[in-house]
């Protein structure tokens, strides 16, 4: 069957810690993996993908067991690990969990934050690298465009995206709920712990103007502050900078308290009172919780984006379900349109048998008859025709019918037989013989 010829062969953030992926990191040029898949023997279309939390292949082969372990071999020839260990590591899918699993990536179900977008981007980019590089054919083709389409209709018919599920995201969130629209705002990182770093990007694609690191090392301000085209400023100028940001998000390593109320009320009446958003995501906190006082200053700790996470992931899990029913609808279709595939040669076959037995009757009956006039002569290659086309409906519809895929496969033999499609001899020949 063709579905059995599909298959799905990587690694990922489920098999294999961080320090196993690195060493299956692909860089540089994108077509130097396609490049030596296209010498796998047996590799009839493929695609690859790479991002920091997998490395895949999807491929279509015939002869499976020889391609798997060619791909196999490909993935893991630089990483210095035991055919053992590459085997631990990976994962393998094949036929009807292969579809199912490359709908589930591009849809985010199969991703480290269930509902991020960005899978989705990344693997239309490899797919985009294969079509060019020609290294797809009809079935990676459709499989991949139907990929894309599963993860749209998950996006139209559930929610699953729309919920913060990491502390960072819930941070922005936050934030968009008090400012309503982020472009244009203003955003100041203290500290340069990773969750803040995450925030800041998240904010950055939201239209977020500017960024400001403090930082009590200047050097790791700069740094951080050139990743974000923004400015950097010593820890001594953090309450003046708050005269001119909208967001603070502050992750120190300080033991003590680095802004207390006193030290923003003034502030706020410079600000004319316009909305300070104040995200505390240190352990002790940095940010004096009696800020939270002030008007228009709105001020969120690590244990209140704790809660808007866990709440969000309990609705996120519920979205996940009916994501998963969509993704088994359309795998069915899938398969649906593959059955199709392995029926149209036979359909073909049938009926130009039936053409090639239609054209020669109907040669021998016009020659032995005299005298017809054209009208008659194309009544009687219109009934031939009926009869033709009314003869094969019903076995036609027969092998259209759904049915397990063992019972296809049988079918499909049957009908071949009944009609002699794979007996090596031509309609002519076997009326000349009989």
């Amino acid at each position: 069957m063709l579905a059995d010829t599909i298959v799905a062969l990587g690694v990922n953030h489920k098999t294999a810690p961080v320090a196993i992926r690195e060493k299956l990191a692909f860089s540089g040029d994108c077509k130097i993996p396609l490049q030596k898949l296209e010498k796998i023997p047996g590799c009839e279309e493929f695609c690859f993908l790479s991002t920091c939390n997998r490395v895949e292949v999807f491929f279509v082969a015939k002869q499976r067991e020889e391609s798997i372990k060619n791909v196999l071999d490909f993935l893991f020839t630089k990483s210095g690990l035991t055919s053992k260990e590459s085997k631990e590591y990976s994962y393998i899918h094949q036929g009807t969990e292969a579809i199912t699993h490359l709908f589930r990536v591009a849809s985010s179900l199969d991703s480290m934050i269930v509902g991020e977008p960005q899978i989705l981007g990344q693997l239309k980019d490899a797919y985009r690298d294969a079509a060019e590089f020609k290294s797809t054919g009809v079935i990676i083709n459709r499989l991949m465009n139907k990929a894309f389409s599963v993860a749209k209709r998950i996006r139209s018919e559930t929610n699953i995206g729309s919920s913060a599920v990491s502390i960072s995201f819930a941070a922005v969130q936050l934030a968009k709920k008090i400012f309503g629209n982020l472009n244009g705002k203003r955003v100041m990182l203290v500290g340069a712990g990773e969750m803040a770093e995450l925030a800041a990007e998240h904010l950055v694609t939201q239209g977020i103007s500017r960024v400001v690191v403090a930082n009590r090392t200047i050097e790791r301000a700069m740094k951080l502050a050139r990743r974000f085209k923004g400015t950097a400023v010593a820890l001594d100028e953090l309450v003046p900078q708050l005269e001119h940001v909208d967001i603070m998000i502050s992750s120190t390593g300080s033991p003590d308290m680095i802004l207390s109320r006193g030290q923003v009320k003034p502030i706020m009446r410079k600000r004319r009172n316009s909305p300070l958003f104040l995200i505390d995501i240190a352990v002790p906190r940095d940010l004096d919780p009696k800020l939270n006082g002030l008007d228009n200053v709105y001020l969120y700790d690590i244990d209140d984006l704790t809660h808007v996470v866990e709440i969000n992931k309990a609705e996120r899990d519920k979205e996940a379900m009916v994501a998963e029913r969509i993704v088994k609808e359309e795998t069915l279709k899938f398969q649906q349109w593959l059955e199709n595939m392995e029926i149209s040669p036979t359909i073909v076959a049938i009926r130009k048998k039936a053409e090639e037995v239609r054209e020669k009757e109907l040669a021998k009956t016009l020659s032995s008859l005299n005298g017809l006039s054209t009208k008659d002569k194309k009544s009687i290659e219109m009934l031939a025709t009926s009869l033709v086309n009314k003869l094969l409906h019903n076995p036609i519809v027969f092998l259209k019918a759904e049915c397990a895929p063992e019972d296809k496969e049988q079918k499909l033999d049957l009908t071949r037989k009944l009609f002699g499609l794979d007996s090596g001899q031509s309609a002519e020949d076997r009326m000349s013989s009989e």
